[in-house]
């Protein structure tokens, strides 16, 4: 998703009330629950698609569903029979996301990088790997420990000034917030696993990657955000393959392969 400047109001609302509550009871900080970011996930997802063309071509939408199910199908619960919503957003932008809630976001500048089904397929593990690992709401409460304070309370009670903080605050968590290495590395992996389960062939992800790294020459991708591909991450994938590989020809052989085309 497109990294913005500020927080949605919504997040800033649920923030400020969880620093007021923790303030008031003279207790430590209460955490948010993946529930609670989904609520406001489902409302930017509404906003992206309010303020971002909807592609209508049909077989773009076909093809980035059929992959988006056939990745899901294969999930651990309670994220399998999740009602996942999946949009594909007319953009040249080289994105892809997928939100707490069951929320998948594709652009279709994607394809200059994730030029198979396979890749695509890479990219979609990769971002739902996020939400089932729960990076998003992890990094919520790490920053809510970490800068929660009472002195932050008091600002937020404060005025206009404590409110130019909490948003200043708010531009570095919540759903705009870039993940971490760590985040990036374990749903790089997880997506591996989600994408051979499937029947897609996982070494498509070496490619994909070595796209992205060409395709960040000219501009960074917004999909790789302050982590672009490298050595490093192509390497360990190149590690996790042999696993990947083996739960890949299981699949294969269990009759799985995803008819999915353009």
């Amino acid at each position: 998703m497109e990294r913005e400047d500020q927080m949605p109001l919504g997040l800033i609302r649920l923030l400020a009330i969880l620093l007021a509550a923790a303030m008031a009871g003279g207790c430590s900080l209460p955490l948010v629950s993946e529930a609670e970011l989904a609520s406001q996930s489902a409302a930017e997802f509404e906003k992206l698609r309010n303020t971002t063309p909807i592609s209508t071509d049909g077989s773009v939408r076909r093809y980035v569903n059929c992959i988006s199910k056939a990745i899901i199908a294969e999930l651990d619960e309670p994220y399998a029979s999740k009602d996942w919503q999946i949009e594909i957003f007319e953009s040249e932008q080289i994105n892809a996301f997928a939100m707490p809630g069951g929320k998948i976001g594709v652009f279709t500048g994607i394809q200059r990088a994730a030029e198979t089904t396979d890749q695509l397929a890479a990219v979609i593990g990769h971002e739902i790997a996020h939400v089932t690992e729960q990076h998003s709401v992890k990094r919520v409460n790490r920053e809510l420990t970490t800068r929660g304070s009472v002195a932050a309370v008091a600002a937020v009670l404060g005025g206009p000034a404590g409110t130019t903080d909490l948003l200043a605050m708010g531009a570095q968590i919540g759903l705009s917030l870039p993940y971490g290495r760590s985040q990036e590395s374990e749903a790089d992996i997880d997506g591996l696993i989600f994408m051979a389960d499937a029947g897609f062939d996982p070494r498509a992800s070496i490619q994909l990657w070595k796209n992205m790294e060409r395709e960040s020459e000219a501009a960074p991708p917004e999909f790789l955000s302050t982590h672009p591909s490298s050595s490093t991450r192509i390497g360990d994938l190149i590690a996790a393959l042999p696993p990947a590989l083996e739960r890949y020809n299981l699949a294969r052989a269990a009759g799985k392969n995803p008819q999915c085309s353009r």
